[in-house]
């Protein structure tokens, strides 16, 4: 594939993205609006290539290959001669929806808008643009580098000549692509959030300790990582926001996010990223 893809966000996601493309001989522009957040996300994809080199699973030439195949750029006007834009910005409507307006009016009139959200409604996000039949939304797993799925998500309005694309993309970085349709939370969310958010009553209610709950699921459930470790690897106001919009977009009370959660939040105990969740760190 001679594709050209951008990148809007320098973040965790963003970075990962922008890592497999180059990897898989594409080239990449990464965005976004901090330079500093530039220059980490640049590290961390340096610093990730060299742990493969460590592995074995590339060599040092193709380390180097694939850092020259990214540029950066603080201006959405870089994404301008992309094919496909893939936004991976903070899990926020008001800027998602003003980064789709933005790449709506700078982007080739045939390129492919993608959005990595893990929650906020495809359709919602096209009706921002002009061309809604262009918008998709391609939700990669966390680390990037590692997971295997890309969640591949239609609007109302998405074409199918859009998701072939889509799929032929996600294939072409060594990922497994799965087609869902538009709905609150799609099919990852849906099914994981309202069991983290299980968990979390089980401890609000004292049938468990974290450490006994994760270990139920692990050694119980075959799962390679607990729901409570699990949320604070997340982060617990990413897990929060997601179950408001579970519940909000399908309006039934068992996916009311739990007090305890909540609690959590409001005392800024996100997991990893602040030192403090249902672990300390």
């Amino acid at each position: 594939m001679n594709e050209r893809i951008a990148v809007v966000g320098a973040g965790q996601m963003g970075n990962g993205i922008a890592h497999v493309a180059a990897v898989s001989g594409l080239a990449v522009t990464m965005i976004d609006v901090a330079e500093a957040a530039l220059g980490k996300g640049r590290d961390t994809i340096a610093g990730n290539l060299e742990r493969q080199v460590k592995k074995g699973t590339i060599d040092a030439a193709a380390r180097e290959a694939a850092l020259a195949r990214i540029t950066v750029s603080t201006t959405l006007e870089a994404a301008k001669d992309a094919s496909v834009i893939i936004e991976a910005a903070t899990e926020r409507v008001d800027l998602k929806f003003r980064i789709f307006e933005d790449l709506d009016r700078l982007a080739s009139p045939d390129a492919v808008l993608a959005t990595n959200t893990s929650s906020i409604p495809i359709t919602a996000i096209a009706a921002r643009t002009k061309r809604p039949a262009s918008v998709i939304g391609m939700h990669f797993m966390n680390p990037v580098p590692v997971m295997q799925l890309v969640e591949v998500i239609r609007g109302l309005a998405t074409s199918d000549e859009t998701t072939a694309k889509v799929m032929s993309l996600a294939k072409s970085l060594g990922k497994t692509a799965v087609e869902v349709n538009d709905a609150p939370g799609f099919v990852a969310n849906r099914v994981l959030m309202p069991m983290i958010n299980e968990a979390v009553y089980c401890l609000m209610e004292g049938v468990g300790t974290a450490e006994s709950i994760d270990t139920v699921m692990k050694l119980g459930m075959n799962h390679p990582m607990g729901p409570l470790a699990l949320a604070d690897l997340i982060g617990l106001d990413t897990c929060l926001a997601i179950m408001e919009v579970l519940h909000r977009g399908i309006g039934d009370d068992k996916y009311r996010p739990c007090p305890l959660l909540r609690k959590y939040v409001d005392a800024g105990w996100l997991g990893r990223k602040s030192g403090r969740g249902f672990y300390r760190y």
